[in-house]
């Protein structure tokens, strides 16, 4: 067997876990079984067509509620079967108000 190439070490799921992907405009839903996932994607092998949907970002539902989810993008299909990574979420900085840089610039001077 070749080299591990991935960065981060997959977990497998003998018999998959059921999750559903959706729309980012909740326009649409598949049910889907989880069948292996890492900290940066998974394998998904998808109930029904997806030959219309827009797969550029989605979300990946881990719970039956919604709650649990990411953010993902499609990365290859195969068959029924499709790999995706995760998306990281933007990290906006925060700016301080003027009050405080003021105060910042106080202290320099």
């Amino acid at each position: 067997m070749g080299k591990e190439l991935r960065k981060n070490p997959r977990i497998g799921f003998e018999r998959g876990v059921d999750v559903q992907i959706m729309g980012i405009d909740g326009t649409w839903r598949r049910p889907c079984r989880m069948m292996d996932v890492s900290e940066g994607g998974a394998l998904l092998v998808v109930g029904g067509s997806i030959g219309e949907l827009d797969l550029k970002e989605f979300f990946l539902l881990l719970s039956s509620t919604g709650l649990a989810y990411r953010r993902c993008k499609l990365v290859r299909v195969n068959g029924d079967r499709i790999g995706v990574i995760f998306l990281k979420p933007e990290v906006r900085k925060k700016t301080a108000s003027p009050s405080a840089r003021r105060e910042r610039m106080d202290a320099v001077v």
